[in-house]
């Protein structure tokens, strides 16, 4: 009986003491186990949609605006040269091709200093219709602001014409050959200053009379010469045969001896 009392309560004991043993090695195992670390999951909404985000603002509050001298500039093309030629009659000037589309014109001076000289390009005669036996100039603008420009032949006279500032051609009168021309630009702060390229010496061509001329007398030196030349060749050759005959006609004969009169 003794023994059987001992027994229930050694049984007791030891399950009010399992309990305890049990926690306590939960506890140490969690204590030693590594802590685990869960993913973080973000979520995006809204990708490729319509949906205006000003709504996601208050009445009262509106998105930043980005400031200008952060935003993106748009790329311009690069302005081109205008399409001017300083050589060309009545063309249109080269601030107005500026005013219109954007091109850049070349560097000139102002309206307030004398211009530059021009450069004189030929001196041409005149051989066909009602201008014929005239000389047309032509010359080149200078990088200036032209108000007109001067023709100046420079003889005993001292002529000179005047032309518009778009004008880059003029007809002068008769030219003897060697009469020295320029061309001057006037604005109005003064003239140019004649130079080495804006003045020209006239130096007319050889006209088709005249080289007919000399076709010509060439032509006749020519058949001349032949002429000479060939009857040269006929008189030789008939004193040749004159020579001829007489040997033959001294050899037929009895009384004719080499050595003498028989």
């Amino acid at each position: 009986m003794t023994s059987l009392c001992w027994n229930l309560a050694a049984l007791l004991l030891f399950l009010s003491a399992s309990p305890l043993l049990n926690s306590h090695h939960f506890t140490y195992a969690a204590s030693t186990s590594p802590p685990i670390t869960h993913p973080q999951i973000k979520f995006i909404t809204g990708l490729g949609s319509d949906k205006n985000y000003e709504d996601d603002y208050p009445d009262e509050e509106h998105p930043p605006e980005v400031p200008s001298s952060v935003r993106t500039p748009f790329l311009h093309a690069t302005p081109q040269l205008c399409q001017y030629d300083s050589c060309s009659e009545n063309q249109e000037p080269c601030a107005d091709l500026v005013r219109k589309t954007g091109c850049l014109c070349p560097g000139i001076s102002g309206a307030d200093v004398p211009p530059h000289a021009p450069r004189i390009q030929a001196l041409l005669p005149i051989s066909k219709g009602d201008d014929r036996g005239k000389v047309e100039v032509q010359w080149c603008a200078p990088s200036s602001v032209v108000s007109r420009y001067r023709v100046v032949i420079q003889v005993s006279e001292g002529d000179v014409l005047e032309f518009g500032d778009v004008s880059r051609r003029g007809l002068v009168g008769s030219l003897e050959a060697g009469t020295k021309v320029c061309v001057e630009a006037v604005n109005k702060a003064g003239h140019s200053i004649p130079s080495d390229f804006s003045c020209m010496r006239y130096d007319p061509p050889a006209s088709s009379d005249h080289e007919l001329l000399i076709g010509v007398i060439a032509g006749g030196v020519a058949f001349l010469l032949l002429l000479i030349i060939a009857a040269v060749i006929l008189w030789k050759y008939q004193m040749h045969q004159k020579a001829k005959r007489d040997s033959t006609d001294g050899l037929g004969n009895p009384s004719y001896s080499t050595e003498g009169t028989l």
